[in-house]
């Protein structure tokens, strides 16, 4: 009836070594088979497949070809553990199949009993189950010892990211896991962000199918990785049938049982889930009438069984959100925490949150649920009492001591944060049925990003000794790699990078010593100048001192360039730690490590000063000099409280003299300086009058528009804002104005954000974060200048914070927010977050 037509043999889904593309999936992969056979007729109806090859039938019924799907090895890759064990063909290139579930992980031997490793019930009445993987018929079990104990309606959740499929043996289905070779122990984690688990698990059963029909129906399986006696072993594979993947081993059974459902929600083994996993888990409640606060209260609440491979770490984060869910459904007990978590970031939290201390209570009270194999609050105390009790740093698993630990001790701090958060959405949301998803709600609620930026506190517990021990080293402030005299007033002025802004009395510069200091002094108090009145704003938030007449900082041996913030919620901490400091110094009299030009020597002190100290002699000999410290973050938007500290202590200055000079200092006089002199700029502006505004400037550069600052996120503020375009050109009036005798530094607040951006590669993604912290501080600018319009009819009595919160989301825009989500080491270094979302800056105005 028909012709056959030999097809060229189609390609695996995953090529070994990763060179093919990780987006293909079943479909793809068969469009790629027709394609190659050519078939030019659009009205190809079906394919129905018989023992000799696939048979395409066109729609007129007159025409079939006969696909020759041939399996060629050199798709393929193979490899061994050892030389002493035999080669064979590799999972997605380069993986072992290792059987999932070892002995000793059933540490409450329930695998007989009930089914599954590890199988309980919370303390207390609630339906809340949790288990490690069982096989097939273990699962089984498991459903009949659920019936057995009353429960009508299950709500099992499979939290496993990694991929699992199940082998045929002895009348059941075994899991195994695909593992590298280095870490047989470790299963896959962030494979591959474009699919699914479910995806990769399907191309993982296309996979041991064709090295079965390569390897005479046959592959190999390890179940023994500590002794590899008799390994590895063979499995038989005829057909797909003898392979199950995740969703058929729990959808099946779950078949017949219309009031059973089955999801994954894929959790992370450490730290806190993605936003948009919470969203899913919400999603879980919205559709499930029995778990609504509207449902119907005779009935018994549905049972929640949370699955992960040995039923520990994300099975106990998932039966904590359960208990969350059911307090909200039937109330929480009043039972007294047992302890509470010392951190500040927890305070700050509470304290800002509505029923904030309901919310931890309730919190704490589901983890005591939940705690019979693993205690959330415990892990935090655990992973801080080791960081605290290293001595001298060394390595494990390839990074310091003391970095991992730190990061551990984050890890275990975000998760249990994440969890508060979490319950106070359920507070305002689960009454309204969830009309904010989770992520739309953290997006109205964005002080919570910049509270969960500091969550790194560990340096208010950093002892002083650190430096006399040797641990740390003393850094010269002026080195020439950390503050480069870009515009060369050392010699005059005795400090880096001194400037004025043309025609006002605002002043920026590096950290002065006490030399500098004098000289500086005088100069605004010379006759030419005549400042009688001056506010000094020192916006460091490192500890800084003065020894031996040379300004130093601490840092790690290891990171000489990388500064060691200290968020402290008032400067005077700062300024006790580094008394602190001094003492010590003095003290330990002894010679101590000091870098000065990346060349480190051994000095020992005889004078050693705080900064603060520095200025009250100074005080002395100019009594108009005022001195604050407002601490500001590097490379970043400031806080709205800085903005706020900012504007107070300049209306304050100008209120007793109105000619008062301001100077602003940070470590090298760049960054920070010139944020805090352009937001003094606009403040000026607004109380003494603006200048005549020039026409925009014709820019014939390739994107001229990203040199001008009309990036996308930015123009779609302006449209909503007031008088937008009026209120963005100020700002680049401004930031053009600071930076015009800034030439020498190439440093531009505006600029700087599109050329950092070029300098993104493959191998530099801190560079895009960076980037997007400048874009957030440029539209924060604009923000804040449209705060000082609207709001000077009332003397700005309405600070910027409260501001911020206040203005409502409809009233200002209905664009959307592009979330843009990078796993950056960059971020884990001062944030452990899996998912840093970033553009935190449109969380305001997201529609």
């Amino acid at each position: 009836m028909g012709t056959s037509a030999s097809a060229t043999s189609q390609a695996a889904p995953f090529a070994p070594t990763h060179q093919a593309d990780h987006q293909g999936n079943g479909m793809a992969e068969h469009r790629r088979s027709l394609q190659s056979v050519n078939i030019h007729n659009s009205k190809t109806k079906s394919i129905i497949t018989n023992k000799v090859a696939p048979v395409v039938i066109t729609n007129n019924c007159r025409e079939e070809f006969q696909i020759h799907d041939k399996i060629q090895s050199s798709n393929y890759s193979m490899g061994r553990i050892s030389d002493l064990l035999p080669e064979h063909y590799l999972v997605l290139g380069e993986f072992f199949m290792v059987q999932d579930i070892y002995n000793r992980a059933d540490v409450l031997n329930t695998t007989k009993s009930h089914g599954a490793p590890n199988f309980r019930k919370v303390k207390g009445n609630y339906p809340l189950f949790g288990m490690g993987q069982p096989s097939l018929n273990g699962f089984k079990q498991v459903l009949q010892r659920l019936q057995i104990d009353g429960c009508e309606e299950v709500v099992f959740i499979c939290v496993r990211e990694e991929p699992v499929v199940f082998f045929r043996s002895d009348g059941d289905f075994i899991p195994y896991t695909p593992r590298g070779r280095e870490n047989l122990h470790e299963n896959l984690h962030d494979l591959d962000r474009e699919l699914s688990a479910e995806q990769i698990e399907l191309s993982i059963r296309k996979e041991l199918c064709d090295f079965a029909k390569l390897s005479e129906n046959m592959f190999y399986v390890y179940n023994d990785i500590e002794h590899f006696k008799d390994e590895p072993q063979q499995v038989q594979i005829l057909s797909e049938e003898d392979i199950h993947v995740t969703e058929e081993v729990y959808k099946r059974p779950l078949f017949s049982q219309p009031l059973h459902r089955y999801y994954r929600l894929p959790l992370p083994m450490e730290g806190a889930p993605l936003e948009k996993t919470f969203d899913a888990f919400v999603n879980i409640l919205r559709v499930t009438p029995n778990l609504s606060l509207m449902r119907d209260s005779s009935r018994p609440l549905p049972a929640l069984l949370f699955s992960c491979q040995v039923g520990v770490g994300r099975t106990n984060l998932g039966l904590i959100l359960g208990a969350i869910v059911f307090h909200h459904l039937q109330g929480a007990s009043e039972s007294p925490s047992e302890h509470k978590l010392d951190f500040q970031v927890i305070e700050l939290l509470i304290s800002h949150l509505p029923k904030g201390q309901q919310v931890l209570d309730e919190v704490d009270d589901a983890i005591a649920m939940c705690s019979e194999m693993h205690n959330i609050k415990d892990a935090v105390f655990e992973n801080k009492l080791k960081l605290e009790g290293i001595g001298e740093d060394y390595q494990i698993q390839g990074k310091s001591t003391k970095a991992y630990f730190l990061q551990r001790t984050l890890q275990s701090l975000e998760r249990y944060v994440y969890l508060l958060v979490f319950n106070a959405y359920l507070h305002d949301q689960y009454p309204q049925a969830f009309p904010q998803s989770f992520s739309q709600w953290l997006c109205m609620n964005a002080w919570i990003y910049r509270l969960l930026a500091c969550m790194d506190s560990s340096e208010l517990s950093a002892p002083a000794s650190l430096i006399t021990d040797g641990i740390r080293v003393l850094v010269r402030v002026s080195s020439k790699f950390l503050a480069t005299d870009l515009l060369s007033t050392a010699k005059e002025m005795k400090v880096a990078n001194f400037r004025r802004v043309s025609k006002m009395a605002l002043y920026g510069m590096a950290q002065p010593n006490s030399e500098a200091l004098a000289v500086v002094m005088s100069y605004l108090t010379d006759q030419r100048r005549g400042h009688s009145t001056i506010l000094w704003l020192n916006l460091q938030e490192e500890l800084v001192l003065e020894a031996n007449g040379q300004m130093f900082t601490p840092r790690e041996p290891g990171s000489l360039e990388q500064p060691i913030p200290v968020c402290v919620q008032h400067p005077q901490k700062l300024q006790e730690m580094e008394l602190t400091l001094k003492h010590d110094i003095l003290r330990c009299e002894k010679w101590l490590g000091v870098i000065t030009e990346q060349d480190k020597q051994m000095r020992m002190f005889k004078t050693c000063h705080t900064i603060e100290e520095l200025f009250v002699h100074q005080k002395s000999v100019h009594p108009g000099l005022s001195y604050q410290r407002i601490p500001l973050s590097d490379c970043c938007a400031p806080k709205e409280e800085v903005f706020d500290q900012l504007l107070e202590a300049m209306k304050s200055s100008l209120a007793e003299d109105p000619n008062c000079a301001f100077i602003f200092n940070c470590h090298d006089g760049k960054d920070r300086t010139t944020a805090a002199m352009v937001i003094a700029t606009l403040t000026l502006w607004h109380i003494n009058g603006f200048p005549e505004c020039e026409e925009d400037e014709f820019v014939s550069v390739p994107n001229a528009k990203y040199t001008k600052g009309e990036f996308e996120v930015v123009m779609q503020v302006v449209r909503v804002l007031p008088e937008g375009h009026r209120v963005k050109r100020e700002v680049d009036i401004a930031l053009d104005v600071v930076s015009e005798t800034m030439t020498p530094m190439h440093y531009h607040l505006r600029e700087i954000i599109i050329s950092t951006y070029r300098q993104v590669k493959s191998d530099a993604q801190w560079l895009r974060l960076r980037s997007l912290q400048y874009l957030e501080r440029y539209i924060y600018l604009i923000l804040f200048n449209c705060y000082l319009h609207l709001e000077k009819k009332d003397s700005w009595r309405r600070s910027f914070s409260q501001w911020m919160s206040q203005v409502k989301p409809d009233s200002l825009a209905h664009f959307r927010e592009k979330k843009k989500t990078y796993h950056l080491q960059a971020v884990h270094a001062y944030w452990p977050t899996k998912s840093a979302e970033l553009l935190i800056f449109l969380v305001h105005f997201t529609s």
